[in-house]
């Protein structure tokens, strides 16, 4: 990845490699193992990386951060295909909440 390179285009092309392993063949893709396992597996997974990812940051250990980070989202990756969400779908709904106040949005949803 160039210094200039957009994150976003790195997780559309991370997003096209996970979602090709799906269906593979568990014994030669660690994504195609996960995905095989099933929905709970690739949960957890990625439970245990966003714990992961908080202890980084509360360690202000920011080369941790950094790769727990990729980890994390490489997880949520294989979480989306596996429930059938592209980045396209997370894009839109970020767009949908640009310029809306975070309290504003969590109280739309019923949240505080």
């Amino acid at each position: 990845m160039k210094d200039s390179e957009d994150i976003g285009d790195v997780i559309g092309r991370l997003h096209a490699v996970v979602s090709s392993r799906a269906g593979g063949d568990p014994s030669e893709s660690y994504t195609a193992r996960l995905l095989a396992d099933g929905t709970e597996r690739v949960a957890r997974k990625l439970g245990e990386e966003a714990l992961e990812t908080v202890i980084a940051a509360v360690a202000h250990d920011r080369d941790a951060l950094v790769s727990e980070s990729a980890d994390l989202l490489y997880h949520l990756l294989v979480a989306w295909a596996d429930a059938g969400i592209t980045p396209a779908d997370v894009a839109a709904e970020l767009a949908r909440r640009e310029g809306v106040s975070g309290l504003q949005e969590k109280a739309s949803r019923g949240k505080t």
